[in-house]
């Protein structure tokens, strides 16, 4: 008997500060599998524009560059989309943690049971005008009997959840949500960036015995937790590599472009003997020479250290803060462009003193090897998560508008079972 397979089409943009990313995938579905296999269709990928650490600070500078990436995927794709499920990095995300509880009126935990259970932690959670992105359960306890995993159908008088929630500001959701309906596009739903990269990058085993995964980004370094193969917490870090080339620019006096370039060819964080001799050429702002002066690489190595230092001690004071970090282990995964500077994994074991690695998402079929890699994490866990299709995201339901317009048309994902 043939397998039964069915295919759907899926859109995805991720609009970040160096670089807005448009996808088109194809997710096949196989009877009796229990992932569905994904496979890039179309990809379009420009320079941002009009965005600073996630914000859209320009709309028509945005719009002009989500118009080109939607067209250029949906051209290589042979297929127009429509729809598009969005990472979200802007809005001062972070996390909530609280304990909703219910008295079991049957006896026996019913689906209405949990959704009473889940509504009490989204009213929770949207309280100060906060916009909830995620919603999902760390455990259950039953009569006071605890680590209950799928309470479903057992006997119990009075039940109680722990629950972890993710929310971030309105204004710049109803942004990007502008920004998208200005493209003639819609949104399918919003994923937080964070925990997007970090689904990509780490894997079930490390996600089960408990990780923290750093995403170093342009604009922004995200942290996502996870512990018992759930997703615990998360924050966002308004600085990033973006940060380190303008340390570069400003020492060295050159364009940003230059100092980019610089970063990327000759950016390290490891000290050998040897930089001290080897050095590199490049302009200086507003002077016609284009190369007349140099520097060491053992000077580089001096400008980017105390950046990349203030970044992770920021994201120390964020992990001390968020009480889920004391369950995640030991392990650290990085991912994002900036993760690839040289030294960089050495650097955080020996701040941190954990076991880090670089985390590289499974190539997508159909992606170029050039493409491929930490730099785009955050689009890989958007194909995750949007071609699961298997109810784990839904529409929030009986929720308070939260805008007369886009987010009250699009409504929020719940995160409901990770």
């Amino acid at each position: 008997m043939a397998d039964r397979r069915t295919y759907r089409t899926i859109g995805l943009l991720d609009i970040g500060t160096s670089k807005t990313v448009a996808a088109v995938i194809v997710a096949e579905h196989v009877a009796g599998v229990p992932r569905p296999l994904l496979r890039l269709a179309g990809l379009g990928m420009q320079r941002s524009k009009g965005v600073k650490a996630g914000v859209l600070t320009d709309l028509d500078e945005a719009e002009t560059v989500v118009r080109g990436v939607i067209a250029n995927a949906e051209k290589a794709a042979g297929i127009s989309v429509g729809g598009f499920t969005l990472s979200v990095s802007a809005g001062r995300i972070s996390s909530v943690h609280c304990t909703a509880r219910a008295d079991i009126e049957s006896g026996s935990v019913t689906q209405d049971d949990l959704d009473r259970l889940m509504s009490a932690g989204e009213s929770y959670a949207e309280r100060n005008g906060r916009t909830l992105l995620h919603l999902n359960h760390l455990g259950y306890e039953l009569d006071g009997a605890t680590g209950v995993r799928d309470p479903l159908g057992l006997s119990a008088r009075r039940m109680s959840a722990g629950l972890h929630a993710v929310t971030a500001d309105e204004a710049p959701l109803r942004n990007l949500l502008v920004l998208v309906d200005r493209c003639y596009a819609s949104c399918e739903g919003l994923v937080a960036a964070p925990y997007a990269s970090a689904l990509a990058a780490t894997t079930p085993e490390e996600r089960q015995f408990g990780v923290t995964c750093i995403d170093f980004g342009a604009g922004t370094t995200s942290i996502a937790l996870f512990a018992d193969g759930r997703f615990t917490g998360t924050e966002v870090i308004p600085v990033g590599s973006q940060h380190i080339t303008y340390d570069i620019a400003k020492a060295l006096q050159t364009p940003l472009a230059e100092a980019e370039r610089i970063k990327t060819l000759y950016g390290t964080l490891f000290n050998a003997q040897s930089d001290e001799h080897e050095s590199f050429s490049y302009p200086i702002a507003g002077e016609e020479d284009d190369g007349g002066y140099e520097t060491s690489k053992a000077r580089l190595t001096e400008i980017i250290r105390p950046r990349v230092h203030q970044i992770l001690g920021l994201v120390r004071e964020r992990l001390a803060l968020n009480a889920a970090s004391r369950y995640v282990g030991e392990k650290i995964v990085l991912t994002g462009g900036a993760s690839q500077l040289i030294g960089l994994p050495e650097f955080v074991a020996n701040e941190f003193g954990r076991s880090v690695r670089i985390g590289r998402p499974s190539d997508l079929p159909g992606l170029n090897a050039s493409l491929s890699g930490p730099q785009l994490a955050t689009l890989s866990g958007l194909a995750i998560v949007a071609a699961r299709g298997d109810g784990e995201l839904s529409m929030a339901r009986g929720r308070k508008t939260v805008t007369q317009g886009y987010l009250g048309r699009v409504g929020t994902w719940l995160k409901r079972g990770f």
